[in-house]
């Protein structure tokens, strides 16, 4: 047991033990080594660090999808983790790796999409400068990552004299065609 020294104060308010003796089945030792900690080492470090990681993949991710807007087709989407909650070292560890992965994967398809737009591009400026080799040839406004309807077609000159003379031309053509109402 406990021995507890006490002093009274004048209306009977007890202060603070002088002296508290710890009995042996607080702090005592097993086979002369003490007791395990009952509490987790200090995860704040951890904690941030992993935050601080997430933090910065989801600004690489928020930028890849400014730099690819307006095109469509790609997903930015982060899966919730089943509500609001403070999440465990684990489930940041495996949220980091999956934002790491989506960013990724985003970069490279977005580096795909763009060399298909630059090879688009070229293409329309060889169309541009020879028609004749580039006959029926069709690009549009959504091959070169654009919004809206415009396309640039490589079509005979005056219809049928031209394909029999071989005389080709680029029609570009205006954009979205204009809405009409009921006949």
């Amino acid at each position: 047991m406990s021995l507890v020294q006490l002093s009274f104060v004048d209306q009977g308010e007890a202060e603070m033990p002088d002296v508290l003796e710890v009995g042996p089945h607080r702090g005592a030792r097993r086979n002369g080594l003490p007791l395990a900690p009952r509490t987790r080492p200090d995860e704040r470090p951890a904690r941030r660090t992993l935050l601080d990681q997430i933090e910065r993949l989801e600004g690489e991710l928020s930028s890849l999808f400014v730099s690819t807007w307006p095109r469509k087709g790609f997903d930015f989407s982060v899966p919730s983790q089943g509500g609001p909650r403070m999440l465990a070292l684990s489930e940041l560890e495996a949220l980091r790796d999956r934002l790491a992965e989506r960013v990724e994967h985003a970069r490279r398809s977005l580096s795909d999409r763009t060399y298909v737009e630059e090879s688009h591009r070229a293409r329309i400026e060889e169309m541009l400068l020879e028609p004749e080799k580039h006959k029926w040839v069709r690009i549009g406004n959504d091959d070169i990552g654009e919004p809206g309807c415009k396309h640039w077609h490589v079509r005979p000159r005056w219809g049928l004299l031209g394909y029999l003379m071989n005389w080709w031309r680029v029609r570009i053509s205006s954009g979205c065609p204009l809405a009409r109402g009921r006949s």
